[in-house]
């Protein structure tokens, strides 16, 4: 009988699938989100949302969807927001330790006998924490996205 595969696992196994994929399409190297100072750093447009927590609340939200890596969460929030956002290292990084730490995550090494990539789960707790500030920043976004609006209204694009 074979032993039953953990979701950290799972997210293992599809993280090494993808690299290969993107190696083999001939994809340029994973970036690592942006580097300080890049794009969403000091947006004034977007600094009122980083204070809110809208960071923590990408994180949580991404890993909802099942285990992650840190430099993988710092592409796939580059992704999800094209490029507005740019994370680097040492804001991913610290931000994962935070969350393990208040026990919104949990983290497992992919190979615990040494140091290797670490993924990262949602626990109830980080659901929890996940509608709390979706709610808290939606009003936010909700004034982002109006504020957009009024301006292409007035530039007429």
């Amino acid at each position: 009988m074979a032993a039953r595969r953990s979701p950290t696992q799972d997210a293992v196994a599809d993280a090494a699938a993808h690299s290969d994929v993107r190696t083999a399409a001939g994809a340029p190297a994973a970036t690592t989100g942006g580097a300080t100072g890049g794009p969403g750093s000091s947006d004034p447009l977007l600094t009122g949302l980083r204070k809110a927590g809208l960071l923590r609340l990408l994180v949580l939200h991404l890993l909802g969807s099942g285990p992650s890596y840190g430099n993988q969460l710092m592409d796939r929030v580059g992704e999800l927001t094209g490029g507005l956002i740019g994370v680097n290292p040492n804001t991913m990084y610290p931000l994962l330790r935070t969350l393990e730490g208040e026990g919104l995550v949990a983290g497992e090494w992919e190979h615990p006998e040494r140091r290797s990539r670490r993924f990262y789960e949602l626990t109830a707790a980080g659901g929890a924490e996940r509608n709390r500030l979706a709610a808290e920043v939606a009003p936010r976004l909700d004034e982002l996205a109006a504020a957009v609006d009024l301006i292409r209204r007035e530039l007429e694009v």
